[in-house]
C-alpha cells in the first residue's frame, strides 16, 4: 500500500519546490472549485491536461485515479437530471429531465476532473515528508505538518495492527455474516485497534522525547527557491488571473 505512487520521476513538476506547487495547487483548486461558469471549467480542466503533459506521469495510473472519482460522480448523473427543478429537456414517460439539472451534473464532472488532474500533477509528484517541509515552509502551523507526516508513517502501522488481529479472528473460525456475533467481533476488532493503536502511540512519544524531540523535525536537505520555480509560480498566477476574468466576463 503506498500513497507515493507519483512522486518518482523527472519532469519540471517533480524538480519544483514544493511550497511553489502547494501554492499553485491551493490558488488553482480555489478559482476551479468557486467559477460557476463552464468556460472557467473547460479553461480548468486544460490547464490540468496541460499540467499533466508537464508532469510525464503514465496515463494509465492517471487515468484509473480518474474512473474512480468518476464513479461517484456518476451517481450525480443518476440523480440531478431527474431532481433538479428547471426546464423538461426530455421526457421519459412520467419522468422528466431537467435541463439546469443536466447542465449541473455536467459542471461537476469538469470541474471535480479539473481539480483531481491539478492536485495529482503538483501535489501527488511530491512525497509526503516534502509536503510536509513545505507547508511548514509555508508558515502553517507545526502541530498541523507534525499532524500530517505522523498520520502518513503510523497509518500503515495501525493498518498492519487490524490485520493481525483480523487474521487471528479468522484462525478462530469467525466467518462475517449479517448477524449479531459479526457486528460484536468487528466492534471489537476497531476498539483493540485503538486500544494498541494508543499504547503504540504513548511508546513512540515517549522514546521520541529520550532522544530529544522538541517538537519539529530537523532536515539536512533545505531546498530553496530557483529561477524555474519562480517563472512556473508566476505563470500559474497569470493562469488564475485569467480564470479569474473569463469567470467574471461570463
Amino acid at each position: 500500500m503506498t500513497f507515493e505512487r507519483f512522486s518518482q520521476g523527472d519532469s519540471l513538476l517533480h524538480r519544483t519546490n514544493t511550497r511553489v506547487k502547494l501554492i499553485a495547487a491551493m490558488a488553482l483548486t480555489l478559482v476551479i472549485a468557486l467559477g460557476h461558469g463552464f468556460y472557467t471549467g473547460l479553461a480548468g480542466l486544460l490547464t490540468g491536461i496541460i499540467l499533466l503533459l508537464l508532469s510525464r506521469l503514465g496515463p494509465g495510473q492517471v487515468l484509473g485515479r480518474l474512473l474512480l472519482v468518476n464513479g461517484f460522480i456518476a451517481f450525480l448523473w443518476l440523480t440531478l437530471p431527474l431532481t433538479y427543478p428547471g426546464d423538461a429537456l426530455a421526457r421519459l414517460g412520467p419522468i422528466s429531465i431537467s435541463r439546469q439539472g443536466v447542465e449541473l451534473a455536467a459542471l461537476i464532472t469538469i470541474k471535480a476532473n479539473a481539480i483531481i488532474l491539478v492536485f495529482i500533477t503538483l501535489l501527488a509528484t511530491s512525497t509526503v515528508a516534502e509536503l510536509g517541509r513545505g507547508l511548514e515552509g509555508l508558515r502553517l502551523p507545526n502541530k498541523l505538518c507534525l499532524l500530517l507526516l505522523f498520520s502518513y508513517r503510523y497509518i500503515f502501522v495501525i493498518s498492519r495492527e487490524y490485520q493481525r488481529l483480523a487474521r487471528a479472528a479468522r484462525l478462530r473460525c469467525f466467518r462475517p455474516g449479517t448477524n449479531l456475533h459479526t457486528y460484536r467481533t468487528y466492534g471489537h476488532l476497531f476498539g483493540m485497534t485503538l486500544v494498541k493503536s494508543w499504547n503504540r502511540a504513548a511508546r513512540v512519544e515517549q522514546a521520541m522525547l529520550l532522544r530529544g524531540f522538541d517538537g519539529r523535525f530537523y532536515s539536512l536537505d533545505e531546498p530553496m527557491m530557483t529561477r524555474s520555480d519562480l517563472i512556473l509560480l508566476f505563470t500559474i498566477m497569470a493562469v488564475v488571473i485569467t480564470l479569474g476574468v473569463i469567470e467574471i466576463m461570463n
